[in-house]
């Protein structure tokens, strides 16, 4: 029952009036119904709009997303939809008002019919958080293997495209929460510059590192989708010419997986055998203390940050990390039975931007441009592995991140654009390969990713649905 044609064939399907927008929305809630409620349960829709069929009656089909059925993370406000981020402390402060990104799909005919789930509060909440898992949504399963982890924090968002539910759905990253669902799934992913669309009525961790993204099946259509939520152009004529870039293989950005090292060798081997050149280069692993500032950086932006952001939605009901807390522990048969909140306790001790702070972005800052502005001399695009493939899911037991390589760790801490695409099966589970670009250089990757995609040659992956 899944669809897995691409969004460009659907709406030229509807622009030749050969589909509609309400045969298109039919299908795709016969499809979350009978594979994401139902059937094999992946449970990646977290909510549905329930106006999503009379409002496809009203979208000009002239539009260019011509009433494409789509899903929006549920971090993204959306009329008709909860933008609770997975917790049950947001489930009674309905959406008043569309976010920027919400708008701008609508305004290019998409058809907004859903939510996805998502690791609750984007993975921030505990050091044994499951991704995947929300206390409002449950656990995401992996359209490849159900027991599989679907990653995170996009979790739904790379299940549901992965698993032909829609053709076109909005992520979010603040690091690796595209890449790593696009890797375990098998999808596209691209996480733009920090800052380009616009974040307002999204969830936020950090103001520094977090964005939204489009995930769909090809580079093309994840093209597509970039250009409509960042306003922008260009991106769809880069997917479709033939550039060819000048790549850098960061060759300390593997996994601990034998079988997707190989691949990404065996990737690297096509390139080149294709005319690609190929720059090998050396970059060092991060030590531990590059990754703790990180996360520290983040734990000191999301507790002004997301207080902020509670203000302005809940007033005075609901208005600050603190808030939250003591939610959690009010209703901790439901929200804290798997597993607590100690990142949260954590970034109430540590506190807001001060001086420690600063000192730590610093740090940070300065390592990350040190290191891209070497690998970037001389070549386009930085590639890598991502992921290893999709770990078993083990609520409480948080998630096996072993086989994670540091290629979104660099781009996160400064705001460049990363994007990921399938290059294979391993263990039977996709894996995917990492497209790193400099700041505000989507157009390049775009191009870079579609020249990979066109050679590595391996079309739209359809999942096995293992239960």
């Amino acid at each position: 029952m899944s669809d897995f044609s691409t969004a460009s064939a659907q709406i030229a399907a509807v622009h030749e009036g050969k589909r509609d927008a309400q045969e298109l929305t039919v299908e795709a809630l016969a499809r979350i119904d009978a594979i994401d409620r139902h059937g094999y349960e992946l449970n990646s829709v977290i909510a549905l709009d329930f106006a999503a069929l009379a409002n496809s009656e009203s979208i000009n089909p002239a539009l260019p997303l011509a009433g494409l059925p789509v899903l929006i993370k549920d971090n993204v406000e959306a009329v008709g939809l909860p933008a609770s981020a997975g917790s049950l402390a947001l489930r009674d402060y309905p959406i008043q008002q569309d976010s920027t990104i919400a708008r701008r799909l609508r305004k290019a005919g998409a058809n907004i019919i859903g939510a996805t789930n998502l690791s609750e509060w984007a993975n921030i909440r505990s050091p044994k958080s499951t991704s995947g898992w929300s206390a409002l949504g449950g656990l995401t399963a992996n359209p490849w293997k159900h027991p599989h982890s679907a990653g995170g924090s996009s979790s739904g968002t790379g299940a549901a495209i992965a698993a032909g539910l829609v053709a076109l759905a909005v992520g979010s990253e603040t690091d690796g929460s595209i890449v790593c669902p696009a890797s375990l799934n098998g999808c596209v992913g691209i996480k733009p510059t920090v800052g380009t669309i616009p974040r307002d009525g999204m969830v936020p961790i950090s103001s520094s590192q977090d964005s939204p993204g489009p995930m769909a099946r090809t580079v093309a259509d994840t093209a597509l989708l970039l250009e409509i939520i960042m306003s922008a152009r260009g991106f769809v004529t880069a997917a479709n010419g033939e550039f060819s870039p000048t790549i850098g293989f960061v060759k300390s950005w593997t996994t601990n997986h034998d079988g997707t090292n190989a691949l990404l060798h065996d990737a690297v081997s096509k390139l080149s055998a294709a005319g690609i050149k190929i720059v090998e280069i050396d970059a060092p692993t991060p030590d531990d203390s590059v990754g703790l500032d990180e996360f520290h950086v983040l734990l000191h932006e999301l507790h002004d940050d997301l207080g902020e952001y509670l203000a302005r939605r809940c007033g005075g009901t609901l208005s600050s990390l603190a808030d939250v807390v003591a939610f959690n522990k009010a209703n901790s048969d439901l929200e804290l039975h798997h597993f607590g909140q100690e990142y949260f306790e954590l970034a109430l001790e540590l506190g807001g931007r001060g001086d420690e702070y600063l000192a730590k972005r610093t740090r940070n800052v300065e390592w990350a441009t040190s290191l891209l502005n070497n690998a970037f001399t001389g070549v386009d695009v930085l590639i890598g592995a991502t992921y290893a493939p999709a770990w078993l899911s083990n609520l409480g037991g948080s998630d096996d991140h072993g086989g994670a390589s540091w290629i979104t760790t660099a781009p996160s801490i400064i705001g460049a654009p990363v994007g990921c695409l399938p290059m294979g099966l391993a263990d039977g589970l996709p894996v995917g390969l990492g497209i790193v670009a400099p700041a505000y250089e989507e157009e390049v990757l775009v191009a870079s990713m579609a020249r990979v995609e066109k050679i590595l040659d391996i079309g739209i992956l359809q999942p096995s649905f293992l239960r």
